[in-house]
């Protein structure tokens, strides 16, 4: 079956990630309409694609020839698309950043759960070729996780309408990608947070270093389970190649019962065991965004109503806002 899909903001990912997914996919996914903030960007997307701009993303959810939303990119309308589609019965595929307000994310999870649509948020981490492989590894090799070291340095770059200026809100959802993909690679809830940050300039509210350290241990005493490290630096200009790309960290880290791994996504994962190094070939895996963009087809097209990441997305949203909390007043965070 054919899905006949609208698309609301490009973004970054959209040259790299959406745009060759969606033309893998033509035999599943049929572009209907493109509305983008920026005209030129749409009209480009829109010819390449063989359809048309829209002028609003309400008009958009509300034709009759749309059956799901592929909202791409955060715009200045935050979360309203996904609203529009619940109202219209549009099943939704997120790639944003959900509001950080707790009251506006509930009032999003309570819309969605109550229309009944399909929703997908989009967790590249979790799908990316080298996490499967890994979960697989833990499962039959590696054994249970114990620690989990997760950094990333994101450099600088001069802002464009694809590349909004950096803000509270775009370093929150870094760290949430973070701490999702810890959670997931972990396998348990963590439950309590401990974490530290350094301003850009003195009072400023944008942050070039945030860490925290998650405690997933199970026993009400912290450091009896799995902990894991997380960082995500914005101190490197993106001018500086040669600084940018000198002993970068691996992006993930996982030492476990049998043995150790070190992953740099998407499709790098070398592990150590008894028996020594292990690298694992996994280049002729399909795209992140082509397995992700499959799978919401095959969520829609089922006869099962799904939603996938929703509640995933908002539990690290709330560990973030843990952190923050943790960082104003010095303390360990209990997460409940």
């Amino acid at each position: 079956m054919k899905l006949r899909v609208g698309i609301v903001g490009l973004g970054d990912q959209w040259e790299g990630r959406h745009f060759p997914a969606l033309r893998m996919l033509a035999d599943r996914l049929e572009v209907r309409g493109i509305c983008e903030q920026v005209s030129h960007r749409a009209e480009r997307a829109a010819k390449e694609l063989g359809t048309t701009p829209v002028d609003g993303f309400r008009s958009l959810a509300a034709r009759d020839d749309i059956d799901a939303i592929l909202y791409l990119a955060d715009q200045w309308f935050g979360a309203t698309p996904i609203l529009a589609a619940c109202d219209h019965g549009k099943s939704v595929y997120s790639a944003i950043s959900f509001p950080f307000d707790p009251a506006e994310a509930e009032l999003l999870r309570h819309r969605v759960e109550e229309s009944g649509i399909a929703f997908m948020a989009e967790l590249p981490r979790r799908h990316a070729a080298a996490t499967v492989r890994l979960k697989e590894l833990i499962a039959t090799r590696l054994g249970r996780p114990r620690m989990l070291f997760c950094h990333r340095r994101v450099p600088l770059t001069t802002t464009s309408p694809a590349t909004p200026a950096r803000n509270q809100v775009s370093e929150a959802r870094d760290l949430m990608e973070l701490v999702d993909w810890c959670r997931y690679v972990a396998g348990v809830e963590p439950t309590s947070v401990v974490a530290v940050r350094h301003a850009e300039t003195v009072g400023d509210d944008p942050d070039d270093y945030r860490m925290m350290s998650l405690d997933f241990s199970q026993t009400g005493r912290a450091g009896d389970g799995p902990l894991a490290q997380i960082s995500c630096g914005y101190y490197m200009p993106r001018a500086w190649e040669e600084a940018v790309g000198f002993r970068p960290p691996p992006g993930l880290q996982v030492v476990c019962e049998h043995g150790i791994a070190f992953v740099d996504l998407p499709q790098t994962l070398v592990w150590f065991d008894d028996a020594g190094r292990h690298q694992e070939s996994l280049e002729s895996e399909r795209p992140v965004g082509e397995q992700m963009l499959g799978q919401f087809h095959r969520m829609v097209t089922s006869l099962v109503r799904q939603t996938s990441g929703l509640d995933d997305t908002l539990r690290a949203m709330r560990t973030v806002q843990a952190a923050d909390r943790s960082v104003a007043e010095g303390i360990r965070v209990r997460l409940g």
